[in-house]
């Protein structure tokens, strides 16, 4: 059963022996118990915006829409370097909170009209000091120029954040995959849910304990929960973040 934010806000009043509220009340709360709710909120953000990439702000799962790694798929068009990492956005407040710019991959399968040998390659990334530095100058002169265009073999970070560029131009047609992650959604009702799993939801609650302990000038028991956050916090991310090996290990000599 998902938690919600009902269940979370009380869970911190009961914690601090406040009184919980009921689904009834929940709207028309005041003092700290509206505190409580505007901190669960706060927390929230807090740890996005420390680790935006956790597997559940994720914009969908991986391959949903194609076999190829990413849950964004971009089409290019010939001649045309930049494109929008989230097309349904219309200002930066409604973008991708993060994109994963090591895993952008180019390929021809499931272009209409390509077939057998498809290019399928990984694009890597290019910082936008280098590409002004070595390929600008020459790669707008090509502009105009459709012999000019080709495969691409780099991508390049707008200096705005919104678009993904391509070097060198394309020349055809190809889709691009690559791998989002949502901001997530300011809860408001009684009955909203969060996204956490719940056995990740203690890293919710001690933020807000935090900040509940700052408003009430309870120095020492701020400084208890943000060690709790910490400790949540870094258990989350070794599990979610870093589960793979970190060496290489030799299996010659079982073969």
């Amino acid at each position: 059963m998902a938690t919600t934010y009902l269940d979370l806000t009380n869970e911190v009043l009961r914690e601090l022996n406040e009184i919980p509220l009921t689904s009834a009340n929940f709207s028309s709360a005041v003092g700290l118990q509206q505190f409580v709710k505007d901190s669960v909120n706060k927390s929230i953000f807090d740890i996005a915006n420390e680790e935006p990439q956790l597997p559940f702000f994720t914009v969908g799962q991986s391959g949903e829409t194609d076999p190829f790694y990413g849950n964004v798929t971009v089409a290019t068009v010939a001649g045309t370097r930049w494109y929008e990492l989230k097309a349904s956005s219309s200002s930066v407040k409604d973008d991708f909170a993060s994109i994963d710019w090591d895993d952008f991959y180019l390929t021809t399968i499931n272009v209409s009209g390509e077939s057998a040998p498809f290019v399928s390659r990984g694009l890597k990334f290019l910082n936008l000091a280098d590409w002004r530095r070595y390929y600008r100058d020459s790669e707008n002169e090509d502009d105009a120029n459709t012999q000019a265009y080709g495969e691409p073999k780099f991508v390049i970070k707008s200096p705005d954040g919104r678009k993904f560029g391509l070097s060198p131009i394309p020349d055809k047609v190809y889709n691009v995959h690559f791998y989002a992650f949502e901001k997530p959604t300011k809860l408001s009702a009684h009955g909203d849910t969060v996204v956490f799993p719940e056995q990740y939801t203690n890293v919710i609650t001690a933020r807000t304990r935090y900040y509940v302990w700052q408003f009430k000038e309870s120095p020492q028991q701020a400084a208890f929960a943000m060690d709790d956050y910490k400790k949540a916090m870094k258990s989350m991310k070794s599990n979610l973040i870093n589960p793979t090996p970190r060496a290489m290990t030799d299996d010659r000599r079982y073969f």
